[in-house]
């Protein structure tokens, strides 16, 4: 269908991704843009602003490059480096369940200063991203890794893609986390352009002119516009490329979603000695680094699962 103005009663579509197709030029592209997920996302931890925000574009990022690829299974996006955050984690399923967590040094991160002009330098440090495409147990697993070249996120995205694609990439990130520490109407987004292999006979110096256009608009697009709720992701698209016309395709939405279970976190530390995870009164508890929920273990049950695996093993 063909993107058109429309009425603002109809639903701006955050919490889900976008494919759309510049009419007649050889761009492809893809829109992010979450809200109540990322609240739910952000809310169980006790993230600074900053922690947050960053966070937020490490999983539009990560839904975003995710949209672009055929998979079934799991795409996931980490970083780690030795600055005040030396850990992220955001992950998406190819149905669409989203989850991630920031490991941080509170003290550290309350120290900094200007952290908005070069939030990947003064949070992350010196360090890696890495991007991992796992497909279950009988398949290969893929995976990128590139250095944190760049004062934010999407300089990250670009060094990579830049780097390491065969598609000349573009793109654009933003977030407004809300405020802390509820997170309530966190919103984040991104907008993503791809150039396309050209149609057979197409003039070179076209195709060219062609692709900075679509770069050059996208560079146009403010944070405003990115985050505005009032705003549909079908009218954003055309304030950009109107002129042109652009196709939009079918959104896929985006959830948040943890995979833990008690039945993995038993699975987890059942290899653990007991004397590491007991407590005095013989307990064991379990936090989830992601959603925060918390599982707690007898003594009693510990010893039964070990056994029931040992006898596992040994049958």
């Amino acid at each position: 269908m063909i993107a058109a103005p429309m009425d603002a009663s109809v639903s701006n579509s955050f919490d889900a991704s976008l494919t759309f197709q510049i009419e007649g030029v050889s761009v492809r592209g893809r829109l992010v843009r979450l809200g109540r997920e990322l609240e739910h996302i952000l809310k169980p931890h006790a993230y600074p602003q900053p922690v947050a925000e960053i966070l937020a574009e490490t999983l539009c990022l990560s839904a975003t490059l995710a949209s672009a690829l055929k998979y079934d299974g799991l795409f996931s996006l980490q970083t780690q480096s030795d600055g005040p955050v030396s850990l992220m984690v955001a992950d998406v399923t190819s149905q669409g369940a989203m989850r991630g967590y920031a490991r941080f040094d509170g003290p550290r991160v309350e120290a900094l200063s200007d952290i908005a002009s070069a939030p990947v330098v003064r949070l992350l440090g010196a360090g890696h991203m890495a991007f991992t495409v796992d497909q279950g147990s009988h398949t290969e697993r893929y995976q990128g890794i590139t250095d944190l070249d760049g004062a934010n996120i999407s300089d990250c995205a670009h060094h990579y893609l830049r780097n390491s694609e065969q598609l000349e990439s573009a793109i654009w990130l933003a977030a407004d986390v809300g405020t802390e520490p509820d997170f309530a109407h966190a919103r984040a987004g991104a907008l993503m352009v791809q150039r396309m292999p050209p149609a057979p006979g197409a003039d070179p110096a076209d195709e060219d002119d062609d692709w900075r256009r679509a770069v050059a608009l996208l560079s146009s697009l403010t944070r405003a516009e990115l985050l505005d709720p009032a705003l549909s992701s079908e009218d954003l698209l055309f304030r950009l490329y109107h002129e042109d016309g652009v196709r939009v395709f079918e959104s896929r939405p985006l959830f948040h979603r943890c995979r833990c279970s008690r039945e993995k976190v038993a699975s987890t530390i059942k290899s653990f000695p007991a004397e590491e995870i007991l407590d005095a009164q013989g307990r064991a508890e379990v936090v989830c680094e992601f959603c925060k929920k918390t599982y707690h273990f007898e003594e009693a049950e510990l010893e039964q699962i070990k056994g029931a695996d040992n006898c596992a093993n040994s049958a």
